[in-house]
């Protein structure tokens, strides 16, 4: 019976040389691979580092933080934007508190990434004192709303609220007021003295979050039975698709108020984020309407059985299960959003690309710098690419998608 027993025991767990030999060093062809990816990699890296540490002249970076950071913002009114930045912490920092898991990791990413910046070993005239003890503020702050999360019993559409006002905060904060009597307390500024990524973050949530359900809208309307609401959603997506996002932006931001009363004015940042939003969500649409059409017939069958009238069929069986089979696609769709929001700068906005060019343009002594502002621009874009990809496969492990 012991020997039955010791013969079923589950092999032991493979210790890190026979991993290595089992998946780098299997045969003569795989060695001679991992040695040469190896010797590319040291190569590779060390003339990276090299030139990153050594060679690299960082000054059109360096010298330009704010302006990569706000743009043209008034620096007067930078102070604005520091409330922005210590809302935005505190409520980082209770999501974190809440809900654990992703927001738990943003949280803690973002007080490492305050730290980061206040410990930058680049002179104080470029990044002061004043700065830097603020965003060491903004790391208590998080701390603090991580505290609060945890102690007190927050609901969850109690947070998801707060973000919404914190957002309409933000947007009054940036903007100012054009009453006369508050005027002197926030006075009004300008869409077009916004920029960096500031700017870019703007155009990107708000982009995300408005496309995000006009897109399910449409493909919900295309399943339509009704003919006219069909009709209209295909030759809305359709068209939509049809026409690269340049074009859009040039017809929200020229066309449009050609068709308006001339007492009627958009500003140029909304016509921006309208031009995106109606582009990413028409490509919403398209990826909800795979995952539509992938749930079986039976679940629809099933939901009529139990008494479901077509709505609730919809918004309680079908849809939850579309939208979480198609969860890469939609993420996949808000990172192009995100980067597209680069393409702004054909209607004169200084989004963070445009900023480092303005930058390189500014000083002849920079104009032979464009690598060091460029890498610096695709690494902010990375960093922020890579969040979103991250917190994607976190969110499809939660809800098993791909386990069976």
């Amino acid at each position: 019976m012991s020997a039955a027993v010791e013969s079923f025991t589950p092999p032991a767990r493979p210790g890190p040389m026979r991993w290595l030999k089992k998946n780098l060093f299997s045969s003569w062809l795989n060695t001679l691979l991992t040695i040469a990816s190896v010797a590319f990699i040291v190569v590779a890296g060390l003339a990276l580092g090299r030139w990153i540490l050594v060679v690299a002249d960082w000054s059109p970076v360096v010298e330009n933080l704010r302006l990569y950071a706000v743009g043209p913002y008034p620096a007067e009114q930078m102070w604005r934007v520091w409330v922005i930045v210590a809302m935005v912490s505190f409520l980082a920092g209770v999501s974190g508190g809440r809900w654990g898991g992703i927001a738990r990791t943003f949280a803690l990413a973002l007080a490492v990434a305050y730290g980061l910046l206040v410990i930058l070993p680049i002179s104080l005239e470029y990044l002061p004192l004043a700065s830097r003890l603020r965003l060491a503020g903004n790391i208590l702050t998080v701390g603090l709303g991580f505290l609060l999360g945890r102690r007190l019993a927050i609901k969850g559409y109690q947070l998801a609220l707060a973000w919404a006002i914190s957002f309409l905060l933000t947007l009054l904060l940036l903007g100012g007021m054009r009453n006369a009597a508050l005027a002197p307390y926030l006075p009004l500024v300008e869409s077009g003295r916004w920029g960096g990524l500031l700017l870019t973050f703007l155009l990107a949530i708000v982009g995300i979050v408005a496309s995000f359900p006009i897109g399910v809208l449409l493909a919900l309307g295309r399943q339509s039975s009704l003919p006219v609401v069909k009709a209209l959603c295909v030759v809305f997506i359709e068209t939509v698709r049809g026409v690269p996002l340049v074009t859009l932006l040039f017809m929200t931001s020229i066309l449009l108020p050609l068709f308006l009363p001339p007492e009627v004015r958009i500003d140029r940042v909304l016509r921006a984020v309208l031009g995106m939003t109606l582009f990413a969500a028409a490509y919403m649409a398209e990826n909800v309407r795979g995952g539509l059409q992938s749930i079986p017939s039976g679940q629809v069958e099933a939901a009529k059985a139990m008494g479901l009238n077509g709505w609730q069929t919809m918004l309680l069986i079908v849809l939850p299960q579309a939208l979480r089979v198609v969860i890469p696609a939609i993420v996949g769709q808000f990172i192009a959003l995100f980067m597209d929001t680069t393409l702004a700068v054909v209607v004169g906005l200084l989004e963070l690309l445009a900023i480092g060019r303005a930058i390189i343009n500014s000083n002849p002594q920079w104009l032979l710098l464009d690598k060091e502002v460029f890498g610096f621009i695709a690494l902010v874009f990375w960093v922020f690419t890579f969040a979103m990809a991250y917190a994607s496969r976190r969110v499809e492990a939660a809800v098993g998608l791909g386990k069976r």
